[in-house]
């Protein structure tokens, strides 16, 4: 059963940006109109770059992986889809057995993707702030941009694949040499 160790893809890199994004921006500017140094320095530790914001940032992108996966992965359709059909995973009774084995399966293999993610997305922004790169350059070059890219080739060849087996044609993927003039 091919369970994937990313199951969120890069949508809690992304959901931990955009959230994070908003109160540092919100905390400085009313530091500074209401004059208050309190806030504005709060504002500034939520800010990419101090040791707060990477906490934060590791926490939101480990919870968001477990939460897209709660919300996208229903092991319980995948057993009785299993039972209906005849299919079961050896060692593991049909039904309520299979969906809390299906269950601890995906929140160990999440556990990995979590952190395979946290790692993804800060390493580019600690390399770039350690090394002095510019942030557009690190950002654009960075692990999540890359998964993204990855992503997206992935599911092109993917869709030609289809489309070359629907119009009956071998498929690009099926042999893995290309046969040469000899």
């Amino acid at each position: 059963m091919p369970l994937r160790v990313n199951a969120a893809g890069v949508m809690p890199i992304i959901f931990a940006q955009a959230i994070l994004m908003f109160p540092a921006m919100l905390l400085i500017k009313a530091g500074q109109v209401f004059n208050t140094r309190a806030v504005e320095t709060a504002g500034h530790q939520l800010e990419r770059g101090h040791w707060t914001y990477y906490a934060l940032y590791t926490a939101m992108i480990l919870f968001f992986s477990y939460f897209w996966v709660a919300t996208q992965f229903n092991e319980i359709q995948i057993a009785d889809d299993l039972k209906k059909h005849g299919g079961y995973i050896p060692g593991v009774r049909p039904g309520q057995a299979t969906s809390d084995f299906l269950h601890r399966a995906m929140s160990r293999i999440t556990l990995a993707g979590a952190i395979f993610l946290t790692v993804i997305a800060l390493v580019p922004q600690l390399m770039g702030q350690w090394f002095g790169i510019n942030p557009y350059v690190s950002q654009f070059f960075g692990g999540t941009s890359m998964l993204i890219t990855v992503g997206v080739l992935l599911d092109t060849m993917r869709q030609m694949e289809t489309h070359l087996l629907m119009r009956h044609y071998d498929g690009f993927l099926k042999k893995g040499r290309v046969k040469g003039r000899f």
